[in-house]
């Protein structure tokens, strides 16, 4: 093993105290916009353009057309998110590159974070028939969170050490639930008395897309502002003389040429890939789910994710005890087997289960923010020092929001069998495969390969 010191967990610090306000700011979009209301809503544009004359509850049967290729109106948000994915997949890897090599990384971070944020805003305008405002801003959004979340997560190794990771990053995924859960609660409230106010249910749903941008730039300015100081890498890879864009395309290139020496780091990628992909396409495509497949109100619907959100805050923080004492790999191979529950049960349950979906919604909260925490501080320790936006640009192309083998899966089987049931159960091979190869991962191997301290659990 490389000769490296091992730090001892210290008192919470003032930069992660900061760095936790990130995850605060961004859930609002991921939890208002991505995961419940956007999805729903741009496939409700997209069947209106394609039958303008539908009745409330009838089945439309006309596909748009799209450069030529027929899209069914139902899989046009799945299929936005693969799109942007495949795009997010390319560019991601050039900006972590440029990211360790730029001497201000919270400054771009914040660029990213704020453009985003611009474009969830921007969704305010998307109504009528105009679906394809609605896909190009979500790809925007999706694009520049990604980007965004790259150097945010790059910075979980510069402000915490290998014994306070798990801690830092189930806190921040918990901050983020409860941010996104009382911005959820707030837009829950404005459906639920959208009458009253003189708007219609159309007019709302616009009104809470905007409310999530517009807590996403106002709440990053906290993290800007704390972690600022922060400036270039542990370690500069390649020559600084070649410059920001020729020395991030050397080092990039070096990056793919040296995965193999790191065989450990690529194999968590690849499950990474597979179960992550399942995560998030359950995460994206359940209020679809329970609105077009269990015909749920939608009222109702949003009122299970504004539960959710609230016992995710909680099952983050219990997740994080729990690595604490048995290790990060084997509770995020216990939280995969409890996804793989959760698909079973969805493709089970009933139209109008109201106790089930409850029950659903509630092992959905106590499994999501774990899983995802403890796997971005699990690859963390498995990244060589200096090479951190870098490595964790290939992560973040597989993370929250950037899923496209799943919602591919997802679309594709809508598209063939006009039920959403089946194309939820496919999601089961994501996590069976992901977790097989998970199970495979020598983490004690891979801390060594990258010349890290080994953290006290594993």
């Amino acid at each position: 093993m490389t000769d490296v010191a091992v730090h001892e967990a210290r008192p919470e610090t003032k930069e992660q105290r900061s760095w936790y306000w990130y995850d605060w700011a961004n859930s609002a979009y991921v939890t208002t916009t991505a995961t419940v209301l956007m999805s729903p809503y741009l496939t409700s544009v997209a069947k209106a353009a394609a039958c303008p004359d539908l009745a409330d509850g009838a089945v439309c049967a006309t596909n748009l057309i799209f450069f030529g290729i027929p899209i069914s109106p139902g899989s046009v948000y799945p299929y936005t998110v693969t799109i942007s994915t495949i795009v997010s997949a390319i560019m991601l890897i050039f900006i972590g590159a440029i990211a360790d090599r730029s001497t201000q990384p919270t400054r771009l971070f914040a660029g990213f974070a704020w453009a985003g944020a611009a474009a969830a805003c921007l969704m305010f305008f998307v109504s009528g028939t105009n679906w394809q405002l609605g896909v190009l801003l979500v790809m925007v959004a999706s694009l520049c969170l990604g980007a965004s979340m790259v150097i945010y997560d790059s910075l979980l190794c510069r402000i915490a050490n290998e014994n306070e990771r798990d801690r830092v990053s189930s806190k921040g995924w918990s901050f983020g639930y409860l941010g996104g859960g009382i911005l959820l609660a707030l837009n829950f409230a404005l459906d639920l008395f959208h009458e009253d106010l003189g708007l219609d249910r159309a007019t709302s749903t616009r009104v809470s897309l905007l409310s999530a941008g517009l807590w996403w730039a106002a709440f990053t300015i906290i993290p800007y502002l704390g972690l600022r100081h922060i400036t270039g890498t542990v370690a500069t890879p390649v020559d600084r003389t070649a410059g920001v864009l020729g020395g991030s395309l050397t080092q990039l290139r070096t990056t793919f040429r040296e995965l193999r020496l790191y065989p450990q780091t690529l194999l968590f990628l690849v499950a990474y890939l597979f179960f992550n992909d399942g995560i998030q396409t359950v995460i994206g495509s359940s209020s679809l789910y329970g609105i077009e497949e269990l015909k749920f109100d939608e009222t109702f619907v949003l009122g299970v994710f504004l539960f959710v959100q609230f016992v995710a805050f909680f099952g983050a923080r219990l997740f994080g005890r729990v690595a604490g004492r048995i290790g990060a790999w084997r509770t995020v191979l216990s939280g995969i087997g409890l996804w793989t529950v959760v698909v079973v049960v969805a493709f089970v349950t009933p139209q109008r289960a109201t106790t089930v979906f409850l029950a659903l919604g509630f092992l959905i909260g106590i499994v999501l923010g774990g899983t995802q925490a403890l796997s971005r501080s699990l690859y963390s320790q498995l990244i060589p020092k200096g090479r951190e936006a870098e490595f964790f640009s290939l992560y973040q192309a597989m993370e929250r929001g950037t899923s496209w083998l799943g919602t591919l899966a997802f679309g594709l089987t809508f598209q063939f069998t006009g039920s959403y049931r089946w194309a939820i159960v496919v999601l089961i091979l994501f996590f069976v495969v992901g977790g097989l190869l998970l199970a495979k991962v020598d983490m004690r191997r891979g801390i060594e390969e990258a010349g890290n301290p080994m953290p006290v659990v594993v």
